[in-house]
């Protein structure tokens, strides 16, 4: 972000009556810092809760942008978010320059930039490694849309995906959350008894679910594994459950070995897994 300077002016000789009547030059940085205040030199005990305040102001606009899901307009995001829209504008220029966000004509996405940031968080050291190929194996062996989630501010927050037969009816999407009384939630948190945690619609109609704990090599809890089928596809709901819950038991296991092997930088996947 770029901050106007402040001029001043000339130094008059002391006891010239110059220096007592003259008025003062402003530059165009004094007049611009006057029209626009939250643009003036960040400067004393209050200059760090105005940086913040940008800080905060920009991470609404993305999360904004975010729940939105594809484009928005400057409009929009200033209703979403509280603010007004010149600082919206203003906060968005700035975001746009640095990659965060992309521009198309009035519409704002999300850019390419914080997409790349994003991937290199880890909520485990080589979790979404080790997940990668085990995921994509389930979803192959079950058709089922397959989720990898962590604890995260209450919530299941899944961090990698596997589309399946369930995504015309409940789409999957790394970032998206999943509340704690689900099943994945509930192998978060660590089932009551040992097993899998089995949804037959408990949640969402015409949607079932087997989920279970991915493990550390210490044993500890360090993320939740679950597959997502339409009810009743393609046999009773409690014989499909059992059998889909085995497969999540194989890959949760398959986890757990990829972990025990250290951190791993992600490759591709075989040519029979992509579809």
């Amino acid at each position: 972000m770029s901050v106007s300077a402040r001029s001043h002016a000339p130094h008059q000789p002391a006891g010239s009556d110059t220096a007592a009547t003259a008025t003062p030059v402003r530059s165009r940085a004094d007049a611009d810092a006057d029209a626009h205040p939250d643009s003036a030199p960040a400067t004393g005990p209050s200059a760090p809760a105005r940086g913040r305040g940008v800080l905060e102001g920009a991470f609404a606009l993305l999360e904004a942008l975010r729940r939105q899901g594809d484009e928005a307009g400057v409009t929009e995001l200033a209703l979403a978010c509280g603010v007004p829209k010149a600082t919206v504008h203003r906060l968005l220029d700035q975001l746009v320059a640095l990659g965060a966000v992309e521009r198309h004509g009035a519409r704002y996405r999300l850019g390419a930039q914080l997409y790349r940031i994003g991937q290199a968080w880890q909520p485990h050291p080589g979790l979404r490694a080790a997940a990668r190929l085990p995921l994509h194996r389930l979803r192959a062996a079950t058709g089922a849309s397959v989720v990898l989630t962590v604890l995260h501010e209450d919530l299941a927050l899944t961090v990698s995906s596997v589309p399946g037969a369930l995504e015309p009816v409940l789409p999957v999407r790394n970032g998206s959350g999943f509340h704690l009384d689900t099943a994945a939630g509930r192998a978060l948190r660590g089932p009551s008894r040992p097993g899998p945690v089995l949804d037959r619609e408990d949640v969402l109609a015409g949607v079932c679910c087997a989920a279970l704990p991915v493990r550390a090599p210490d044993g500890a809890v360090v993320a939740a594994l679950a597959a997502l089928v339409p009810a009743g596809r393609p046999a009773p709901a409690g014989h499909h459950l059992e059998r889909l819950a085995q497969g999540v038991g194989q890959a949760a296991a398959a986890i757990t070995r990829g972990l025990a092997r250290g951190p791993r930088r992600l490759t591709g996947l075989p040519p029979d897994l992509v579809r």
